[in-house]
């Protein structure tokens, strides 16, 4: 697995978050192993699991952090507001965004399914406006995870957000 780190400042109407990086995980899952993020994000403690897709347009949430992982398919999605980075992810990968980060699905393979989720207590709204100073501060003051989704007690998350 590859890990990496990206920070974004204020793009545009989009606030990202000031102090925690998004955090990307390359082939979570090792060649010919099931790709099961449900089951890896229920195990630590991540919750409100759906599957879907992501969004065609840019939005943020105020209220949680969020993880993607890629269950199928593949996508080009714009992280970091309108003058963010266009990231290629395909299955077995796996995205965490710190509240206040903007995402948009810019393109996809028809078969494209994302599972997501959300650390315990937490839940997302969908904001496609600019923040006020109130939303601000929320975005600020959203508790971080007790766990990585990916990697539990101890992993990539908890070093880099900690």
């Amino acid at each position: 697995m590859r890990l990496e780190t990206i920070s974004f400042e204020p793009s545009d109407w989009v606030p990202n978050n000031p102090r925690l990086p998004v955090l990307l995980y390359s082939g979570v899952f090792t060649d010919g192993e099931r790709i099961d993020f449900k089951t890896r994000f229920a195990a630590n403690c991540w919750t409100d699991i759906w599957t879907n897709g992501v969004f065609d347009y840019q939005h943020y949430h105020s209220g949680a952090h969020e993880v993607l992982g890629i269950a199928r398919g593949s996508a080009t999605l714009l992280i970091g507001g309108p003058g963010g980075r266009a990231l290629e992810v395909a299955a077995g990968d796996c995205l965490v965004l710190p509240a206040g980060t903007g995402h948009q699905n810019l393109g996809c393979t028809g078969d494209f399914q994302v599972i997501g989720a959300y650390p315990e207590g937490q839940h997302a709204d969908i904001q496609t406006a600019a923040a006020s100073s109130e939303m601000l501060s929320k975005i600020s003051s959203v508790s971080l995870p007790q766990t990585d989704p990916v990697q539990g007690t101890s992993g990539f998350l908890i070093e880099k957000w900690r």
